[in-house]
């Protein structure tokens, strides 16, 4: 395994940058091909929450990366320790293989895994081991404020996203939920003889249905983050801007415990980040008060100052703010009183959204969507069929179903349509 030049602190950094450089589509292949030399392996997946339109990506040989699916890696997922790589045999691809899994313990990664499969069998060197948690750490990082930076189209089709694949969830939980407690109920019955096959097929019934809220928990863990924890990000956030200046900043944490959905977490963070860089450059300010606040299905950013009351919107489109919270159905409002301050409220909807199913790409599916970005690049079907190892014919599929559901012509229409609409592409 050629890993000495890992040592050199040069070597290291060169690679870092390699892979945070790397367009948000090409992370995992990036990584995985710098990884290589290190950890040898076929395929690499990672399981994040940083996308809701494609919370799962795979790289690698095609005959395995294809057939990895989201279950596999969230049953992994409930082995691996946060910050403790893990290396042994799972089920992955539809058969057991020796894999290495490192799990985030960035903040706000929400345990992010990252799986290399078919790794070597022997025990992996401990320098190596802590080289691709670090690195994977500092992936997250950089994929987490990418997604507090993504496009207001990409957030919304993201917020849609999210909600369909819970309900699905929520669905799929509540049908085998069914089934098992009424299996449960036909092994219990009196009439049965065989008591030693009727408790071990209700242990086995008992341990699927656990397995089953788990991966369901682990799912919402990914696509939503409790209020206080998305609040002491942000708070952890601005404490540097004014730790050493002459404002003082109030911070009052939302009294809620309610969950939110990962992209309007990210959209109040950026919001709250951006009003108050801008409040900062005024001049005579010495007091920013911030806080968060969930009134029944809405979430309420406030941030007040006692500045000059001269702050302009203006400040604020540099930050593309109003366009991220109107893609999720809310709202920026902006009241600057000369000589008592400037109190900027933001507020965006918690329930269902009717905005993002009007969007121009919504009847579109995941598999389309990556084909449209494609066509919005200029790639033709071999080289979309290269990249997402799929057929060329189903490229020429997945094009057609594209023009009929967005009612043009052309691909050149198809990806004119795409680019009005905002950045498609996949994290």
């Amino acid at each position: 395994m050629e890993s000495s030049a890992w040592n050199e602190p040069e070597h290291a950094l060169t690679v870092a940058l390699e892979v945070v450089r790397a367009p948000l589509g090409q992370t995992l292949p990036t990584l995985s091909a710098v990884l290589e030399g290190l950890i040898p392996h076929r395929a690499a997946a990672k399981l994040t929450g940083y996308c809701a339109h494609y919370p799962m990506k795979t790289s690698g040989a095609a005959e395995v990366a294809e057939r990895i699916t989201s279950a596999e890696l969230s049953r992994l997922a409930g082995v691996v320790p946060v910050g403790r790589p893990w290396q042994g045999e799972a089920v992955v691809a539809g058969a057991t293989r020796q894999v290495f899994a490192a799990a985030s313990a960035a903040a706000g990664s929400n345990g992010a895994l990252l799986v290399l499969v078919d790794t070597p069998a022997e025990p992996l060197p401990e320098a190596a081991v802590r080289v691709v948690q670090r690195l994977w750490d500092l992936v997250c990082v950089h994929l987490d404020h990418r997604a507090a930076d993504a496009p207001p189209g990409m957030a919304a089709r993201s917020r849609a996203a999210a909600s369909e694949r819970a309900r699905v969830i929520a669905e799929l939980g509540e049908a085998q939920a069914a089934v098992l407690s009424g299996l449960l109920g036909t092994l219990r019955s009196r009439n049965l003889d065989d008591a030693t096959a009727r408790r071990t097929a209700t242990d086995l019934a008992v341990s699927a249905m656990i397995e089953l809220r788990s991966a369901a928990d682990r799912e919402q863990g990914l696509s939503e983050e409790p209020a206080d924890a998305a609040f002491a990000r942000i708070a952890a956030e601005l404490d540097p801007l004014v730790r050493y200046g002459p404002v003082q900043l109030d911070l009052r944490a939302p009294d809620s415990a309610r969950t939110l959905p990962i992209d309007t977490a990210h959209a109040a963070r950026a919001a709250t980040r951006a009003v108050v860089l801008a409040m900062l450059e005024q001049a005579e300010l010495s007091r920013i008060h911030v806080g968060w606040q969930i009134d029944d299905d809405i979430l309420r950013v406030t941030v007040r100052d006692d500045g000059p009351g001269s702050l302009a919107s203006e400040a604020l489109t540099v930050h593309r703010v109003t366009d991220r919270l109107k893609a999720l159905g809310g709202r920026l409002v902006l009241d600057a009183v000369p000589g008592w301050g400037t109190t900027v409220t933001c507020t965006v909807p918690l329930g269902p959204v009717t905005a993002p199913a009007a969007h121009p790409l919504a009847a579109l599916g995941t598999r389309e969507l990556q084909v449209l970005d494609h066509l919005v690049r200029g790639h033709r079907n071999r080289a979309i069929a290269e990249d997402l190892h799929i057929s060329e014919s189903t490229v020429k599929f997945h094009v057609a179903n594209i023009l009929d559901k967005l009612d043009v012509d052309t691909r050149g229409e198809a990806a004119a349509l795409a680019r009005s609409a905002g950045d498609i592409a996949a994290a």
